[in-house]
């Protein structure tokens, strides 16, 4: 994919904030530097793949009580939204709560992967400063996340877990800048975004690098290497100089590195195994089916830690969210069932951990045609690695105004925090119980710090 050098230095260098300030860099990179040059030793391979579904998917539409009063209960309050019992596809978890369950019509592959006990379910999870119920948020005696419903603060906080002071590095970028040293010959970051600029792999160390879902991104007509024309020549060139401008410097040096990367990828992806494994067309399918292709690659890559971004759009459902909702959460359902098959066909399932994030969830409340935004919401984990076939967290109490409600339209207050979620997919990629918080500096606020939904 060509593109020209303005976009090239935009991609590779947007997300990577620690770069332009080199104050907060330097007093950022305090918090992680001790244990970042600990000496490590990885014999294995394991990738996170995060998945986040921008605009807030309506999980009360996604995850549905099918049976009795919990049903009744819930088509009442939903109204035009509420789907027919007929329609919700069974899912029977290996830990009951006294309630029956059924995922979204549309979402076939997913319900095979949790029968499979591929997939697993967390309710009810969101940004939280700190446990938070009911009455404490109604009467502001406990610390709530600013700026609730907004897209762009609530993504923020997701993909920082630090609801309570301005975003510098996302969870991602920190557990990458812990764990790089695991990756003793890496010739490419090793976190890598196939859906542009995001705050969860921003670090101070380790730069996310972007890809397309078609291949690497370099510039338009540029030749590399002893075969070059001219201009690509002199571009290198002129990169190699020394700057006395330390801004100057430090977007050639981003340059360079971008050049470099683009072909280094180049070449591994040529090599990489063709999968037999047929993805869907959308941009989701394509974005998965490219993160596989690089997982194909990792080993002349180098690299024993990948972290990957990838999102599907379209999920602010205010109005024809029936329709809307289905044909986005089938596109969801056969991506990610095409990707755990691909690890599969990679024999890397167990080394393959993916799961879901979105901005909030949405009320149970209808507007007329679809749902306004909320908050806590229900993702998904899946891979082999995975102890599926359950919920984990707590769903809420689907009533208006009920114990759960932030306040009569039913928008969830989370029972489960970002927190305690990243902080589980975390410590099963290799972080340490002492680096935890490094990572996550407000996760002692809460009593979960490994919720049990990934094996060791």
């Amino acid at each position: 994919m060509a593109i020209t050098r303005r976009e090239l230095i935009c991609r590779s260098v947007c997300a990577a904030v620690g770069t332009t300030s080199i104050v907060r860099t330097i007093f950022d990179l305090g918090n992680v530097a001790a244990a970042a040059t600990l000496p490590r030793v990885a014999s294995d391979y394991k990738a996170l793949v995060c998945v986040f579904l921008y605009g807030g998917n309506d999980g009360n539409n996604f995850l549905v009580p099918r049976t009795g009063t919990d049903y009744t209960q819930y088509a009442a309050a939903r109204g035009i939204l509420a789907l027919p019992a007929a329609s919700l596809l069974p899912i029977t978890p290996l830990t009951p709560d006294g309630r029956t369950y059924g995922l979204h019509g549309s979402a076939t592959g997913i319900q095979t992967l949790f029968g499979s006990g591929r997939l697993a379910l967390l309710a009810n999870v969101g940004p939280l400063v700190a446990p938070l119920n009911r009455s404490q948020f109604l009467n502001h005696s406990v610390a709530a996340p600013p700026q609730l419903f907004s897209h762009s603060d609530q993504q923020t906080q997701w993909q920082t877990s630090i609801p309570d002071q301005p975003a510098k590095t996302g969870w991602g970028g920190r557990t990458a800048d812990l764990l790089n040293s695991l990756n003793n010959n890496n010739q490419v970051s090793m976190s890598l975004s196939l859906a542009g600029a995001n705050v969860l792999q921003v670090g101070n160390v380790v730069t996310q690098f972007q890809v397309s879902s078609s291949g690497v991104i370099g510039l338009s007509g540029f030749t590399d290497g002893p075969n070059g024309d001219p201009v690509s020549k002199a571009i290198r060139s002129i990169l190699g100089q020394p700057q006395p401008n330390l801004l100057v410097s430090a977007a050639g040096g981003i340059v360079t590195r971008a050049l470099d990367n683009n072909q280094i990828l180049q070449g591994a992806l040529a090599g990489a195994p063709v999968l037999t494994t047929v993805f869907p067309t959308s941009s989701l399918g394509k974005q998965l089916a490219m993160v596989a292709k690089l997982i194909s690659a990792h080993t002349p890559l180098g690299l024993q830690r990948q972290v990957f971004f990838c999102s599907a759009d379209g999920f602010d459902t205010h109005g024809d969210q029936i329709n809307a909702q289905a044909n986005l959460l089938a596109d969801v359902s056969d991506s990610l069932s095409a990707f755990y098959n691909a690890t599969v066909e990679l024999g890397l399932a167990n080394d393959v951990t993916t799961f879901t994030a979105s901005d909030f969830g949405r009320t149970l409340m209808s507007n007329g045609s679809g749902s306004d935004h909320g908050w806590g919401n229900h993702q998904m984990i899946l891979g082999g690695a995975v102890r599926g076939g359950d919920i984990y967290g707590r769903v809420p109490v689907l009533s208006e105004g009920g114990p759960d409600d932030s306040g009569s339209q039913g928008r969830w207050i989370p029972t489960t925090s970002v927190d305690e979620y990243s902080a589980t997919l975390a410590r099963w990629f290799g972080v340490t119980s002492t680096d935890l918080a490094t990572v996550f500096p407000n996760l002692s606020r809460f009593n979960n710090p490994d919720l049990g939904f990934l094996a060791p």
